[in-house]
């Protein structure tokens, strides 16, 4: 069975508050789960202005503490990201 991911850049939409778009992201997880996706990949964008995803390290215990059990959630970088592409 092809094992299959989603990596998450959480970009804030016009209109939308960071808040809201973590609250999206959530919505996303519950939605990886359901599909029976392997992993959630939360990508690391550090000073990026558009993206809410700069700090994986508060949205993955968000994604944890609104009952995302079964799918696994990590995060990443580009230099992580490569290295998973080319191994």
């Amino acid at each position: 069975m092809l094992k299959l991911s989603v990596l998450e850049q959480a970009p804030i939409s016009k209109g939308l508050s960071p808040r809201e778009t973590l609250k999206n992201t959530v919505v996303l997880a519950k939605l990886v789960e359901k599909l029976s996706y392997r992993r959630i990949w939360f990508a690391e964008h550090h000073n990026t202005r558009g993206l809410a995803s700069s700090s994986p390290e508060l949205m993955i215990p968000c994604c944890r503490s609104n009952r995302t059990y079964s799918c696994r959630i990590g995060r990443c970088s580009a230099d992580s990201l490569q290295s998973v592409q080319s191994g």
